[in-house]
């Protein structure tokens, strides 16, 4: 569950279209302001089933340890990478080789890639249970006037909904997590996320796993060009334990560069595109 965690929390800004976003009236926002919601939520959830604008970005990772750089291709098989920086410095010959090997194998092994794109659909399967749960999972309320990356923004505060019984481990966390939507009401998108774990989350009665109060994460989207919107930074701060193992997740995400590619490219193809990307 932990693994998952953080695409979980990506889904949060895209509940089912045509339910409502609050959760069993509490709380209840009024009319002007729900409805605002509701159709930002709606964009997202459409915007969240639209493979159909492929891009390439850039990825830098962050944690105490390790700082990775990587180029990232969108494609119909799923995504392809390539390494291009450690801690912030070009690879080293060898890591450069090794890197050129792996590409290597991968654009002969399609079979590999098909097991890729299966993990990636699997993940997205397990968002989906969030996103049938957050209608009643949450109930938002209204927390005034912002500034955004890009201009105004409207606050909503949202905290578990009483009587929400989540139905599987997917939908665990939110019983404990409350926090804050910012909304770009000109264009009807949600630019900031924030949530922050109020107690702990218990797995299979604890066997499985815990997440541990106090824990957080903030997400913040933009416009990355041609209207397409996209998740341009991730912060998250957690700690916890996988079965009888305390793990600790520390670590920022950035993607930047944003650019276009063709519909229905395929992976053996972006692969040549990634070594010939300057």
């Amino acid at each position: 569950m932990l693994r998952f965690f953080p695409l979980l929390l990506l889904a949060w800004v895209a509940p089912v279209y045509g339910q409502p976003a609050s959760g069993h009236g509490e709380n209840p926002l009024p009319a002007q302001g729900q409805a605002l919601v509701d159709r930002v939520l709606a964009n997202e959830y459409n915007a969240a089933q639209d493979a159909s604008h492929p891009m390439r970005y850039q990825l830098r990772k962050t944690s105490p340890r390790l700082t990775t750089t990587k180029e990232i291709y969108e494609t119909k098989d799923g995504d392809v990478a390539r390494l291009t920086a450690i801690n912030d410095q070009p690879l080293g010959l060898a890591d450069e080789q090794k890197e050129e090997a792996r590409l290597n194998a991968l654009a002969g092994d399609a079979g590999k890639q098909r097991r890729r794109k299966q993990a990636e659909d699997e993940d997205t399967g397990r968002v989906l249970k969030v996103l049938r749960a957050l209608p009643t999972a949450f109930a938002y309320q209204y927390a005034g006037l912002g500034e955004g990356p890009a201009g105004k923004v409207e606050k909503f505060a949202f905290k578990p909904a009483r009587g929400f019984s989540p139905p599987d481990l997917e939908t665990q966390v939110l019983t404990q997590m409350t926090g804050e939507i910012w909304i770009d009401a000109v264009h009807q998108r949600v630019v900031r996320l924030e949530g922050h774990l109020q107690r702990d989350v218990d797995f299979g009665w604890g066997i499985l796993g815990r997440l541990n109060k106090g824990g957080w994460i903030v997400i913040e989207q933009a416009d990355v060009g041609g209207g397409q919107w996209r998740t341009v930074r991730l912060q998250l701060a957690m700690s916890g334990r996988v079965v009888f193992k305390a793990r600790v997740f520390d670590t920022t995400e950035e993607q930047t560069n944003f650019a276009p590619l063709p519909a229905g490219l395929g992976y053996q193809k972006a692969i040549t595109m990634l070594r010939t990307q300057p």
